[in-house]
């Protein structure tokens, strides 16, 4: 076997906010990029003591669950996209799941309204956790060393504590008012004098570090069944919140087959439903393919217009089709069905933008019946993860688990709380996605592997909630159809569209005023909002046997 060569790219200057982002060069074992250089190094550290990408991932996963609070975790859940060596393709939902004491309207008042914050903060807000299960599911089957060695750098990390950098400072002092409204999340997020913390303070997590070594000792036992479990059932209790021992006892991963695609000879292998990511991916890529999208350029107005209305009908499909598809009948096969996607292509006016209150879900009737982290893992033999996991908005809920240390999930508001009505990030949902016990919400997740000739070309994916899909499609379209390396085409800059609202979403600096006039003229609405995603991405060679690995320099959280 040919050694590979690992040489990290990174960018040194991003034009959209000045940041810088050093450049790194490593051994011989293979690429851990996530979000913080802690969980890189320890990610990295595995990798060089002879583990493979998945023993790494579950390193990784627990690594950020202390040292980037506002999205790490083990109080939310996740997928994860694995190709391994021998071409095998997997796909882990680890994904929250509604309470059984969960309801259709729950977060609704006695005239049908939705009851402000009932749904992003607090104890209600929270499905049942899945991170914790998922690592160890992933560990059991494909990794090689055991869950005790690669918890122990986020104990130490925990127990000694980390600096705190600009940017969790900022995040920090943006939670500061619903931290306030919880005792357990003032004690552990705020200092005594009721403060934040900033940058270059020293943030200790002594009752996360007991907790990782219970895990440790006990494994997902500890989390679901044990002391921790006891410890979330006590505080629901007392909070207002739902989840009981028996939610968390019958908590169970599920292994899933990939949602695969083909755009212009690559191989997309990315997370099916619940996760409307990789479906949604492939049907704009597919619409896309019908046009010389090198051709007409990388930012022109032609290229812009030809994806966004890409981008505007699969959102519209998004609200109508996308559920847990073990409660009802999702069709993935005709969203990502080639004929459907030149039916759509057939239907973009040259030079006029069609108004989203025209655009309905292009299937016709089916009688079939915001805080994310995302990192990249590969492996020196070929094995590759790719995991997004999230608490869903910054910080989650805001309610950390007295005793426990860490933060749980909001992610009941991805149901739709009440359908047509839009959720945190804009999305509207319809039935499909209504809340059920048991049931896992939608999400916009798309942790994505891309395949050329079968072998391991890119590992790549985002957080960002709704802009989760178009910021990963972004990034592969500027790697296979602008051939821009891996940091070019993190830093390049990004758009959105997402159906509702009918606009374009671009960051400052992003597109210059000539397109902007042009795509206005064509009926297109503009604008401009702060810098979309935080990519952690690994692109392989392999002609030179050689690993190029990026983050991004937004740090959008």
């Amino acid at each position: 076997m040919k050694i590979i060569k690992i040489i990290v790219l990174s960018a040194l200057i991003c034009v959209l906010n000045a940041a810088s982002y050093p450049p790194i060069k490593d051994k011989t074992t293979g690429l851990a990029i996530s979000s913080n250089v802690l969980a890189n190094k320890v990610g990295k550290e595995v990798l060089d003591n002879g583990g493979n990408a998945i023993d790494a991932a579950v390193a990784v996963g627990y690594a950020l669950a202390v040292v980037h609070p506002a999205a790490g975790n083990i109080g939310g859940g996740g997928f994860a996209v694995i190709h391994l060596a021998n071409g095998e393709n997997i796909t882990l939902d680890f994904r929250e799941k509604a309470p059984m004491k969960a309801s259709r309207n729950m977060y609704l008042d006695k005239k049908g309204n939705v009851i402000p914050q009932s749904s992003t903060i607090g104890y209600l807000a929270a499905g049942v956790p899945g991170s914790v299960a998922g690592m160890s599911a992933m560990l059991e089957k494909y990794g090689t060393k055991k869950l005790s060695e690669l918890i122990a750098p986020a104990i130490s990390l925990a127990e000694k504590g980390f600096i705190i950098t600009q940017r969790q400072g900022e995040t920090m002092a943006e939670a500061k008012k619903d931290f306030a409204k919880f005792a357990s999340s003032r004690k552990y997020f705020l200092k005594k004098d009721g403060s934040t913390y900033k940058e270059g303070d020293l943030f200790v997590q002594k009752d996360l570090a007991n907790t990782l070594k219970a895990i440790q000792k006990e494994g997902p036992k500890a989390f679901y069944q044990g002391q921790i479990a006891d410890l979330i059932v006590k505080d629901m209790a007392k909070n207002g919140g739902i989840i009981t021992k028996e939610d968390l006892a019958n908590y169970q991963v599920v292994w899933r087959k990939p949602v695969s695609g083909n755009y212009r000879g690559y191989e997309i292998v990315s997370m099916a439903p619940p996760s409307s990511g990789g479906t949604h991916i492939i049907e704009i890529l597919n619409v896309m393919e019908n046009a010389n999208i090198e051709k007409l350029g990388f930012g022109s107005s032609k290229t812009i217009h030809i994806m966004a209305e890409a981008m505007r009908q699969a959102y519209a499909d998004r609200s109508v089709f996308m559920g847990d598809p073990d409660f009802v009948k999702v069709p993935v096969k005709k969203l990502i069905d080639k004929a459907y996607a030149k039916k759509i292509y057939a239907n973009i006016s040259a030079d006029k933008a069609t108004p989203s209150s025209k655009i309905n879900p292009g299937l016709g009737q089916i009688h079939e019946g915001h805080n994310t982290t995302h990192y990249s893992v590969a492996d020196k033999w070929g094995n590759a993860v790719s995991v997004t996991y999230t608490i869903n908005a910054s910080y989650g809920s805001a309610a950390a688990i007295d005793g426990a240390g860490f933060l749980l999930n909001n992610e009941m508001d991805d149901f739709s709380i009440k359908p047509g009505t839009p959720n945190l990030y804009g999305l509207v949902g319809g039935d499909a996605n209504a809340i059920e016990p048991n049931k896992r919400p939608l999400s916009s997740m798309s942790p994505t592997i891309v395949l050329k000739d079968g072998k391991l070309f890119m590992v790549v994916g985002s957080p960002g909630g709704a802009r989760i899909i178009t910021t990963v499609l972004q990034v592969i379209s500027n790697v296979i159809d602008h051939k821009m390396d891996i940091s070019e085409a993190i830093e390049a800059p990004r758009f959105h569209m997402q159906w509702l609202p009918d606009e374009i979403r671009i960051e400052k600096y992003g597109m210059s005023e000539d397109v902007k006039d042009n795509l206005v003229k064509m009926g297109y609405k503009i604008v401009t909002k702060p810098v979309m995603g935080d990519v952690n991405a690994i692109m392989i060679d392999s002609k030179t046997h050689t690993m190029y690995g990026s983050g991004d320099p937004r740090k959008e959280f």
